[in-house]
């Protein structure tokens, strides 16, 4: 996608390998900067801290932090010790595991002087195999869009959750894709921006969308609910940090609540993600898929511009609060529409897959894998 005019990756290799640059994301909406990583435990502290965030684009990050990895000691003990350093830096994400696990699978088989190189290409492969993917997500989710407008003739009013734009991607993202797509080929789209706090990964997607132009307007977190009462929601579409085989889907805390007023006001609900983001070794999301709980400051502070124009902190509660901030919470597929990958549209849930001995065809999420 473009930054002022310009267009821009969010992840991309430096000197064959040897380090990697990233858009830092923490600085955004206020500040579009770049930082070089030349170090494994840079990206470490990239993802922990969310100077890279979104799910596909925390498993590339996780890529090549195994190639810088690889750099710095190619020998099994050390390549291994780092990856589980790598992988278990942000739990509920499943995309940074797999990506790790599949660079490893390929790199241990060979001889250390000869991993490093490999690395680099197989790294490189799976950074544009992620544009690929999201590309595909967008022209699949694009119909859906499409049909609503020949329906409705007039814009389509999307709500969204978090951030799930190109900036959660190497290019494109997930449950923007299908937006940008439409927007793109000429139908009609409005955009309503959950703010998403405490992150406020909000800014990040309002931030995006005006880069390229489609309108859209940022709402408080708990406004969604009046705007679909009123009909002034279409659609939702958001992204997803993990998805079970049954099409259980975790997401940024508060997708869950869109997705019951999604249901109670008969509108539509799209989760957007690769099928990397599929754990099929996991069903009941609820019970199984682990929670990142992060730092109580994140909901005790605020991350703004001050009156100098400089990026600045803030307290908004006494200094002696307490806080709890889960960073995820898991929606039921019975709640789902559809699950949007780059194969295709699929159903989270049909009642005929749930009886004994089916063997249905129909477009669930078990005729994916």
């Amino acid at each position: 996608m473009k930054v002022n005019g310009i267009p821009t990756r969010t992840i991309r290799a430096l000197d064959d390998g040897t380090a990697v640059e990233i858009i830092d994301q923490t600085l955004l909406p206020y500040r579009f900067e770049k930082r070089v990583l030349s170090d494994w435990r840079d990206c470490v502290e990239a993802i922990d801290v969310m100077r890279v965030r979104g799910a596909p684009l925390i498993g590339i990050t996780g890529a090549w932090a195994v190639v810088l990895a690889t750099k710095e000691n190619p020998e099994n003990a050390a390549l291994i010790k780092a990856a589980e350093q790598i992988q278990n830096v942000r739990p509920t994400a499943v995309n940074l595991s797999w990506a790790v696990q599949r660079m490893l699978a390929a790199l241990l088989p060979r001889d250390p002087s000869l991993r490093f190189p490999a690395a680099v290409k197989l790294a490189e492969a799976m950074t544009q195999e992620d544009v690929m993917l999201s590309r595909a997500i967008g022209d699949a989710g694009y119909g859906l869009i499409a049909e609503l407008y020949r329906k409705l003739r007039r814009p389509v009013n999307i709500l969204t959750h978090c951030n799930a734009g190109w900036l959660a991607t190497v290019d494109y993202g997930t449950a923007l894709a299908p937006i940008y797509f439409a927007f793109e080929r000429g139908t009609p789209v409005h955009v309503w921006v959950d703010e998403t706090r405490p992150r406020n990964q909000g800014l990040l997607t309002a931030w995006e969308l005006g880069q390229q132009g489609v309108p859209h307007t940022i709402i408080a977190d708990n406004a969604g609910g009046e705007l679909m009462q009123k009909g002034a929601v279409d659609m939702v579409i958001v992204g997803a940090d993990r998805i079970t085989r049954r099409g259980d889907v975790a997401n940024k805390i508060g997708t869950y609540l869109k997705a019951l007023a999604a249901k109670d006001n008969e509108i539509p609900f799209y989760v957007a993600a690769p099928s990397s983001t599929i754990d099929w070794k996991l069903n009941d999301g609820k019970r199984e898929i682990p929670i990142e709980n992060r730092s109580a400051s994140e909901v005790l502070s605020l991350r703004g511009i001050d009156r100098s124009g400089e990026v600045a902190t803030v307290q908004l509660a006494s200094p002696n609060e307490s806080a709890a901030n889960p960073a995820f919470d898991v929606t039921h597929n019975r709640f789902i529409t559809g699950i949007i990958t780059e194969r295709g549209v699929f159903f989270a849930h049909q009642p005929c897959c749930s009886l004994p001995g089916s063997d249905c065809k129909c477009r669930t999420l078990r005729n994916l894998r």
